[in-house]
């Protein structure tokens, strides 16, 4: 006995859907070559501006900062006050890669004002040993404040950041960690 389909367009439409799951998990197109480079100007570029300028560290290791500069984003902020936190503790901080085992990791949240001042820091996570290293972080980010004017920024202002401390119980911000 022949086997009689009840909806003969349904097997096109089933391949067709097959089809185009298919297309749709294949890779994209290659990029286009870039363009070339342009000829070099007889005029040198600009150096471009340190992020925070650092001058030598005051007594107990700590330094004081310059103005911030003006931010049009949350991750321009994330990143000015991870900048600012290392510059303003230049022997607390390790900017090489972090080591496999970290000694604590706590985790802020940064609340700030318009003007881009420190208004409230939050302890979203305390680190299973070494809880010092959370006063040593909230400490970091009051000597970096402020962080430049979020006035014109979405609400609310606040940002999070996780602080990777080796043993030495120097930090590096996660911002920084690539």
């Amino acid at each position: 006995m022949r086997f009689i389909e009840k909806y003969p367009s349904r097997r096109a439409w089933l391949g067709a859907a097959m089809l185009a799951v298919l297309a749709a998990c294949s890779s994209p197109p290659p990029a286009p070559a870039p363009a070339p480079a342009p000829a070099p100007s007889s005029r040198p570029a600009p150096a471009p501006a340190p992020a925070a300028a650092a001058p030598a560290p005051s007594a107990g290791g700590f330094v004081k900062l310059t103005a911030p500069g003006p931010v049009r984003n949350w991750n321009e902020v994330r990143l000015q006050a991870a900048r600012r936190m290392v510059a303003s503790n230049p022997n607390g901080t390790y900017m090489s890669r972090p080591p496999d085992i970290l000694l604590a990791i706590p985790v802020l949240e940064v609340e700030l004002n318009s003007d881009g001042s420190v208004r409230r820091i939050d302890v979203l996570r305390y680190p299973g040993q070494a809880p010092e290293t959370t006063q040593i972080a909230i400490d970091a980010i009051k000597r970096a404040a402020p962080f430049g004017d979020v006035s014109r920024l979405p609400k609310p202002w606040k940002f999070v950041e996780t602080f990777l401390f080796d043993d030495d119980k120097r930090f590096k911000p996660r911002t920084l960690d690539p």
